[in-house]
């Protein structure tokens, strides 16, 4: 069957130009195969890096913890009441037409088109959530040395509620005086815990302050239809040195991006296509975000991610810490969802592309700014550290102007105006994340390598923006998704398993609320998967060695995920 043109009567696609790259020598070329999904960092440079990064956190502001709060009077609530610690302020960035607002008082040091204020308050996110992980192990450190006082409950309740904001279960802390105290089902049940509170406080105080409808949100939303877009699609790899990429390295509201993290960023072209014309419908239907006959585009970004620091080993595992392979191949996955948009909707249903590469070290990003024509050059692209140099000296406005002028430069071809400006803004935003670096972690991070906290299965956390907190295992069901969770588990085998400590791996798949039976599907889905990792890791499983969190969410609506299961589990007693 031929393939249809943009010339029917009828169009059956968006009316957007098409944007297709000229054959050039590069597309023939084959996309290397990736290497063997194998992360390269060693037992003891993992811990060392562990080491610093809690040094570095902890530096000379250290969150604030809840008054000592005494037992309930029952004291034998296996789950009590959760108390929400306190987050960071709000992080405002009052941007306006021409931009992020700044400090009213400039910061020594930094560029001139910094958000000092934004840095500060990120970094207080930052603290205030990683810190409620990282006080995990030493306060299981002192419950070691408690365990056979003769009040070690309450002694142990009393800890745990100043340093974590929760209780502990009673049934662990009551056998201690008989055996040891059980620190792995200890230590899983408080990552869950610190888990819990994360999700309840961002969806409950938004302490990024981009949920829906948010000032941040209506601002970029209208400024990314003003560049010819009408929705920004992106997917950084899912190593959790990039978990932070929506939010710090690129300053974007989270409500304003759709974000999928994969293995390597090779996202499912399939999936995406679906995703593609759920959106297309919309506008159709509902005009949302604009009318399906305005001139505007889907743009898909893939964010690679590379080390400046160890390239040959602290690169994408994925890709064999290769970042040409990294780059190659994220730029073949965009040429296949384009290529299956237009070969099923028309040419005239084209997408726009664009190949981000980030510096996980420093956070700085390059972008290879595409053509009109969406060419794209693997070999060249526009580095954020050396936007900051050429400007830093510049007023705002200078430095605005100097930025435009050095994407057209680096533009594959002929530019597209709105991606200029798109690219632009990026590219500005990152100038902030790159001050950030060197204000709070000298530079660089000290935890170069793999530090993350757990391990999310499933679709969803959407309340995960923070580096090195969750390593994303993105899936359906454990059989498609094998590789990334394999890869997640050897990773947590080095940070965890290696010191005695369990995997945790919480579980999550969101559901539309409006959708009769939605939540009650998602639950046995979760069930499902459980089930699936516990048998393919069976071994770490029976050794309490593997812990997992079920969760759901209704995507509808701005709630918290929610608990409705979980391994850990005591038993009841009683009976014959």
């Amino acid at each position: 069957m031929r393939r249809r043109t943009a010339n029917n009567e009828r169009p059956l696609a968006p009316t957007a130009p098409r944007r297709r790259p000229g054959q050039t020598e590069a597309d023939n070329q084959t996309a290397a195969s990736p290497a063997e999904l194998n992360p390269a960092s060693s037992l003891s440079k993992v811990l060392r890096q562990r080491e610093l990064a809690n040094a570095s956190r902890v530096g000379n502001s250290r969150p604030s913890r809840p008054s000592k709060a005494e037992l309930s009077a029952n004291g034998s609530s296996i789950r009590p009441t959760r108390r929400v610690r306190p987050v960071a302020t709000q992080v405002v960035l009052d941007r306006s037409s021409s931009g992020p607002a700044r400090s009213r008082s400039s910061s020594s040091g930094l560029h001139p088109l910094s958000n000092g204020q934004s840095n500060a308050a990120l970094r207080a996110y930052e603290e205030s959530t990683l810190g409620s992980f990282d006080r995990i192990v030493p306060v299981l450190k002192r419950l070691s040395a408690l365990q056979h006082e003769n009040d070690f409950v309450a002694q142990a309740q009393r800890l745990a509620q100043a340093e974590l904001g929760h209780e502990l279960p009673l049934p662990i802390l009551e056998t201690a005086w008989t055996s040891q105290l059980d620190m792995r089902t200890l230590f899983a049940w408080c990552v869950f815990e610190a888990y819990e509170q994360t999700s309840i406080s961002f969806f409950n105080e938004d302490p990024l302050a981009a949920q829906d409808g948010s000032r941040d949100a209506e601002v970029f939303n209208a400024f990314l239809l003003e560049c010819g877009f009408h929705l920004l699609d992106i997917t950084p790899c899912a190593d959790g040195r990039l978990a932070h990429a929506i939010a710090y390295a690129l300053r974007l509201p989270f409500s304003s991006v759709r974000r999928r993290s994969h293995a390597g960023a090779m996202f499912d072209v399939e999936n995406t296509v679906d995703r593609w014309v759920k959106t297309e419908h919309r506008r159709y239907r509902e005009g949302t975000p604009n009318p399906a006959h305005s001139d505007t585009r889907y743009l898909k970004v893939v964010v690679y991610h590379f080390s400046s620091k160890d390239p040959c080993h602290e690169g994408c595992a994925a890709h064999g810490s290769d970042d040409k392979a990294a780059a190659a191949q994220g730029l073949q996955r965009l040429k296949d969802f384009q290529q299956a948009v237009e070969n099923s909707f028309c040419c005239g249903a084209s997408v726009d592309l664009l190949l981000i590469g980030m510096d996980t070290d420093t956070d700085a990003i390059r972008v290879h700014v595409p053509g009109r024509d969406g060419s794209t050059d693997l070999e060249h692209w526009l580095d954020a550290r050396d936007v900051y140099e050429a400007t830093r000296s510049l007023r705002a406005d200078q430095a605005r102007e100097r930025i435009n002028a050095l994407v057209l430069e680096a533009a594959a071809g002929s530019p597209d105006e709105g991606m200029v400006k798109l690219v632009a803004r990026l590219l500005e935003n990152n100038l902030s994340q790159i001050d950030y670096v060197r204000q709070y972690h000298g530079g660089s991070y000290s935890d170069f390598g793999h530090a993350e906290r757990f391990i999310g299965v499933g679709i969803g956390f959407k309340e995960v923006h923070l580096r090195n907190l969750t390593y994303f295992a993105y899936m359906d069901t454990v059989e498609e998704g094998a590789p990334d969770l394999d890869v997640g588990v050897k990773i947590f085998k080095g940070l965890n398993v290696s010191r005695g400590l369990p995997i945790p791996v919480v579980l999550r798949f969101d559901y539309h609320g409006a959708v009769p039976g939605a939540r009650e599907r998602a639950i046995a889905h979760c069930g499902r998967v459980k089930a699936a990792i516990e048998a393919r890791y069976s071994e770490l499983c029976q050794q309490g060695l593997l812990h997992t969190l079920l969760t759901v969410r209704d995507r509808d609506r701005h709630v918290p995920a929610e608990t409705v299961s979980s391994s850990i589990t005591f038993n009841t007693g009683g009976g014959h």
